[in-house]
């Protein structure tokens, strides 16, 4: 089979544990590339983070992020995006604030916390990513809800990191209940990750692939949890990271050695090494 689409969740398979980009990972990376495959990044996190570990690597870089909420390259050339409205978020948020809970609101060029015991410098404060044209801002408030009602605005995704499970599940089911046009996803570690309605990693890779013109069959996608099941079941190779979910790697078609063992590494390089660049396969029409 010849795989047109590399897709890759960034916790658990493209980081290593540390948080860091190993080399053989860049590496492996840059040799995808060479046989002119599609790489495309894909995570629950905030566009920052990812657009972060997008440019950490060589080459153009495609990005699913906030559980595909948006699909692209850049804010200013978005493949698609999707928003929470501003009066759900709104009530969501006050929501939140009633429970024991860290609150997170994501949009693209900034996020807004609830100040807990933050230095008076980290208030208010300013990121400057390298090469980033554009200042990426975060904000910590005393209330959340007071800050949107003085600055209603649509975010990307809200993030809700919870102490006790019992109250996760809880507020979840409170939550589908009151709210019809949102997603909900649960994270590792008390994570509650809340979006705009009818989105999912999968959806996001497979917005990017009708893009492209690829079809699931030319995709591998590459995931560690129980949010990356349906893109590593959908696409034409699934990949489970050997420290990911115990479910994600029983239904895997190939299940990877872990993220500290340079797993992704090994795995894309052996699943491509056979294949010519696509540009040769074009020229001698062996690609449909």
């Amino acid at each position: 089979m010849v795989y047109k689409l590399l897709a890759v969740n960034i916790d658990g398979a493209l980081l290593q544990s540390n948080g860091r980009i190993s080399k053989t990972t860049k590496e492996a990376i840059e040799y995808v590339q060479s046989k002119g495959a599609a790489i495309c990044l894909v995570t629950s996190r905030n566009y920052q983070f990812s657009k972060k570990v997008a440019k950490a690597l060589k080459g153009p870089i495609m990005i699913v992020t906030a559980n595909g909420a948006f699909v692209g390259t850049s804010i200013n050339k978005p493949l698609f995006v999707k928003k929470i409205a501003e009066n759900t978020t709104l009530d969501i948020v006050k929501l939140l604030e009633g429970a024991d809970c860290r609150i997170k609101v994501n949009f693209e060029e900034s996020e807004v916390s609830a100040r807990i015991n933050i230095p008076e410098n980290m208030l208010g404060k300013a990121i400057m990513y390298v090469n980033e044209p554009k200042t990426y801002t975060q904000h910590y408030v005393d209330s959340i809800s007071e800050y949107l009602q003085k600055k209603p605005n649509t975010p990307l995704s809200i993030e809700a990191t919870f102490n006790s499970q019992k109250e996760q599940r809880d507020l979840k089911h409170v939550l589908k209940n009151m709210f019809s046009d949102i997603t909900i996803t649960e994270e590792e570690n008390g994570v509650t990750v809340i979006g705009p309605e009818q989105i999912s990693k999968w959806k996001g890779i497979l917005y990017l692939a009708e893009h492209l013109q690829i079809t699931k069959k030319e995709m591998i996608a590459i995931g560690t949890s129980k949010t990356d099941l349906e893109m590593v079941l959908g696409a034409g190779m699934g990949v489970a990271m050997g420290n990911g979910d115990k479910e994600v790697k029983r239904r895997a078609d190939w299940i990877a050695r872990s993220n500290d063992d340079d797993g992704f590494a090994y795995t894309v390089k052996e699943l491509f090494r056979k294949q010519y660049q696509l540009t040769f396969l074009e020229k001698l029409n062996l690609l449909k």
